[in-house]
């Protein structure tokens, strides 16, 4: 509920606090001393959009904060804790609006979007206007006024868990089978590129492992005949280098024991005979392994032929690059043989859903048409209640395909004249017959699911007496669970308020201001014998205003 609202520099308001009561709070004052103007300050912490016209004084800024009590508030905290924002039993909404026109939103002193206020106001606060009243004309409405009053929240929240699910598969089935079509359109082409590179068998790194290969073949007599030489000048010549070294260190042997440092060297010398003997044979064995084989050139040649005119042909460099377009062929032609498993699968997983979905929906269904009755016959006899004698409501029902809420579309069609001639709301209701009908109904939503604070600016426009007498007691009765806020100029609903807050005009510093005061008991009888007879009212408006209250 709203424990308390905080205006300062908006308008012709230059700061007032109003504290309300959780139950029936009533509003009023003449025309013009500035109740819509507090309507219009609230919309602001309600996410409407504001300028800087709004400003009363244009050197400061404009402040408006509502502080919400919203310990059993369930879908309150849970959206606070999605946006990560503080969630405490007191829930502050603020916006300041500066002298530039730059606009600011707050969440419990976080800074906050728009949208994020907007969604968050409309689970704490319920505004009504006169005009708002076209909502009672919209399909969506009416659906939800008749599952709130079958108690259909929980079954419609299964079923559109479900039906979305079946809409995700019918979707997956719609790609599969497009897929199909795909594969079914490029398959030969598939297989026949597979086919080709299957063919050529190429097996890992083959290609550049083959081209190596040919420059060796291609070079095998210059390599062997520059092998052989190199041999026969380490081993085989008239001074083989690796004889050579080994008569160097004889000579160095004889010495050695005369200079300390000879021994390294001869051990030096040594150890490169060694390795140089080694070179020579390790150049034998090389020169014995390579041979000119002319069949294996060609064989090679036409292999890498073969292997360069798929390269070429698949825009590749790499025998990498063509093993992995062989792969993803292979994959594509298994897809093909697999995609009608996937599809038969598919559509079974759907046809069980949409059996689901369908076994809900009718659950839905059957609760709407049981409720249909009772809510006209209620709504009608409230109608009666508040001055619409010869009004009545009928709920259209009518099956048709599964939607996001089930089967039906819900339309209410309404008579204000027993011509037995029903006609859409939208179409025949006037804004103060809407009003009204739309009192009634949330009256009755009321009592199932869990409204928030409900605010009604002036939608009593043309009804008075008795009429008035019993918008007031619906009220009054709607108050019970939760808070209202009622903007009026009846008296008879002016009259069962738990709280009667009065706005005025002052003058203020030479300039007219609007404040508001909460009236006390002698007050609250002056104020209603005013609103029956004017501004001096008589003994007898005095007694009937006590009356009213008493009442």
């Amino acid at each position: 509920m709203l424990k308390k609202l905080n205006i300062q520099n908006y308008a012709i308001i230059d700061e007032i606090e109003i504290n309300f009561s959780p139950q029936l709070n009533i509003i009023t004052g003449e025309t013009g001393a500035g109740k819509s103007i507090l309507m219009g300050a609230l919309s602001l912490i309600l996410g409407e959009r504001a300028d800087t016209s709004v400003l009363l004084r244009t050197d400061k800024k404009c402040f408006i904060e509502g502080i919400f009590s919203i310990e059993t508030k369930k879908e309150v905290r849970q959206f606070l804790e999605e946006n990560e924002l503080d969630a405490d039993d007191e829930l502050v909404l603020r916006r300041e609006i500066a002298a530039t026109g730059k606009s600011r939103a707050f969440i419990n002193d976080t800074p906050a979007t728009l949208q994020q206020l907007k969604q968050l106001a409309s689970l704490l606060v319920d505004l009504h206007q006169q005009f708002d009243s076209l909502e009672l004309g919209d399909s969506d409405f009416q659906r939800e006024v008749v599952d709130a009053l079958a108690n259909n929240q929980e079954s419609v929240q299964s079923y559109q868990t479900l039906y979305r699910k079946y809409l995700q598969g019918k979707k997956e089935l719609t790609e599969l089978k497009e897929k199909k079509a795909s594969f079914n359109k490029e398959l030969d082409y598939h297989q026949f590129l597979f086919d080709e590179m299957n063919e050529v068998n190429l097996q890992e790194d083959e290609l550049e492992h083959l081209d190596n290969e040919l420059k060796l073949l291609s070079n095998s007599e210059g390599i062997k005949t520059t092998l052989e030489k190199v041999y026969f000048d380490l081993n085989e010549s008239d001074r083989p280098v690796v004889q050579l070294l080994k008569q160097l260190v004889n000579q160095l042997n004889f010495y050695s024991s005369f200079h300390p440092d000879l021994q390294t060297v001869i051990d030096r010398l040594q150890s490169s005979q060694i390795e140089l003997q080694d070179i020579a044979n390790e150049i034998s064995h090389i020169n014995h392994s390579v041979h000119f084989d002319e069949k294996r050139i060609e064989f090679i040649n036409e292999r890498m032929a073969a292997g360069y005119k798929l390269l070429k042909k698949h825009g590749v460099r790499t025998t990498a690059e063509l093993l992995k377009i062989q792969t993803d062929l292979e994959q594509k032609l298994q897809a093909v043989l697999h995609i009608d498993d996937a599809i038969i699968s598919k559509e079974k997983e759907v046809n069980i859903l949409l059996q689901q979905a369908e076994e809900i929906a009718e659950k839905i269904s059957i609760a709407r048409n049981k409720e249909a009755r009772p809510l006209e016959q209620k709504v009608n006899e409230l109608l009666i209640q508040v001055g619409m004698p010869n009004a009545k409501i009928k709920t259209a029902l009518k099956s048709g395909a599964l939607n996001e809420f089930g089967k039906d579309s819900i339309e209410f069609l309404f008579d204000a004249n027993k011509s037995n001639r029903f006609e859409s709301i939208r179409k025949v209701a006037s804004g103060g017959e809407l009003s009204r009908l739309m009192l009634c109904i949330k009256s009755l939503v009321a009592q199932s699911i869990d409204l928030p604070t409900m605010i009604f600016d002036e939608i009593d426009t043309g009804i008075s007496g008795e009429a008035a007498k019993q918008v007031g007691i619906i009220m009054k009765s709607l108050s019970s669970n939760r808070q209202i806020i009622c903007i009026t100029h009846q008296p008879q609903i002016a009259g069962k308020a738990n709280a009667h807050f009065f706005v005025y005009k002052e003058i203020k510093n030479d300039a007219v201001k609007t404040n508001i005061r909460l009236l006390g008991q002698d007050e609250r009888i002056t104020t209603i014998a005013k609103m029956l007879s004017g501004e001096k009212p008589t003994a007898a408006a005095l007694e009937n205003a006590r009356e009213i209250m008493m009442n």
